[in-house]
């Protein structure tokens, strides 16, 4: 039996007919970009995320970016975030001028450490950027009070997290803005490449809006200077057919979450995920902190079983960002993290066949390297 880490055919399927069919009108009339569909979506997703406003985008860096512009944050500005995490966050960071400063994160929900922000604070600090990484919120209320207290704007990277809920509030209604991703294997995810802003403020939407369309209002009226980011009439079509079945795929997610956790509770090698008690964890990937992973990577392998890695080296000892001046050591639980991590084969239609597959090529793995139970990890 071979287990994908990711089965989108599996969600297509039974959507088929209804995405050809709305795709087919879309070209049908012809009008591509920030039509109808778009329109509709926003309309739909700031619902479903419980803000006032939403702005359709082409894709989550290109939100996380526009987010940062709308925000003010530009060259010599400084923006707290954390080095575990794609590295889009940082990206986007540096895109718009500023420096991206990293804290660490907390090592059973892999979020931001709230406590480490505040020393990192400077006269140049415009931004922080809390990642709700894996599917987990970070705990926004503290954020939030050190960030009034500064006079900070906060961006939720909510890229991983659609339908997650913080003390009973949506990811994405936390913050001053938050960006979203639909890259295809989110838990909302298009069919090429699409994002989405939320706020509850007028004027970042209305920024946020002009930013992603040239810094225009109006057709050859440029009032900003912006960029092309936005989303097309085809991926919001598409979006508009799956987003009503997202909290179902979720509540899947959460099973199948729960059935693992449940499996590998007596592996003593294995560290399950940990839901932290003020959130609604949406499980966008199901990671485990294990000894010898790489070695168990391989085999899983081996077995047929898509396993994967998110992420193996953190953005603070990335080529791409040597120039901030980060070591190895500055950041000791996300590096350990980083070393530990294993994501084991999630999305809604995994059977529990499939689930108890994978936890028996992970226990095989454990039984012929005995020596690896003693090693254990720090956080089990």
């Amino acid at each position: 039996m071979s287990i994908p880490l990711v089965d989108l055919g599996a969600q297509y399927r039974p959507l088929k007919a209804e995405i050809l069919s709305r795709v087919a009108e879309v070209l049908e009339g012809m009008q591509l970009f920030l039509g109808p569909n778009v329109q509709a979506l926003e309309r739909e997703f700031a619902a479903h995320a419980g803000t006032a406003y939403a702005v359709g985008v082409s894709d989550g860096t290109t939100a996380l970016q526009i987010a940062l512009m709308a925000c003010g944050v530009g060259a010599g500005d400084e923006v707290i975030t954390v080095a575990h995490t794609f590295v889009a966050t940082a990206e986007a960071i540096v895109l718009v001028g500023a420096r991206p400063v990293f804290v660490d994160i907390d090592p059973e929900t892999y979020t931001i450490d709230v406590v480490g922000i505040e020393e990192r604070i400077t006269p140049r600090t415009r931004a922080i950027i809390p990642v709700h990484l894996y599917g987990q919120p970070a705990d926004m209320d503290p954020i939030m009070e050190l960030a009034s207290r500064h006079g900070l704007c906060v961006i939720e990277d909510a890229c991983q997290a659609h339908g997650a809920r913080y003390k009973g509030r949506p990811a994405g209604s936390l913050g001053h803005m938050a960006a979203f991703s639909f890259y295809c294997s989110k838990n909302l995810g298009a069919y090429g490449e699409a994002g989405m802003l939320t706020t509850n403020d007028a004027r970042l939407a209305e920024r946020a809006r002009m930013l992603r369309d040239h810094g225009s209002p109006e057709r050859y009226r440029h009032e900003l200077i912006g960029l092309n980011g936005r989303l097309d009439e085809i991926q919001a079509a598409i979006l508009r057919v799956k987003l009503p079945h997202m909290p179902e795929w979720n509540s899947q997610r959460r099973s199948n979450a729960a059935h693992y956790s449940a499996l590998l509770a007596g592996n003593e090698a294995v560290a399950v995920p940990r839901e932290a008690g003020y959130a609604e964890h949406v499980y966008h990937l199901y990671v485990v902190r294990v000894p010898q992973r790489d070695e168990l990577l391989a085999y899983l392998r081996e077995q047929g079983v898509g396993a994967g890695i998110h992420y193996p080296v953190p953005c603070h000892l990335q080529p791409a960002l040597r120039g901030l001046g980060y070591r190895k050591g500055d950041l000791p639980a996300t590096e350990q993290a980083a070393a530990e991590v294993l994501s084991l084969p999630m999305y809604p239609e995994l059977t529990a066949e499939q689930r108890e597959r994978v936890v028996e090529a992970v226990e095989a793995f454990y039984e012929r390297r005995p020596e690896a139970l003693v090693a254990g990890v720090a956080i089990s």
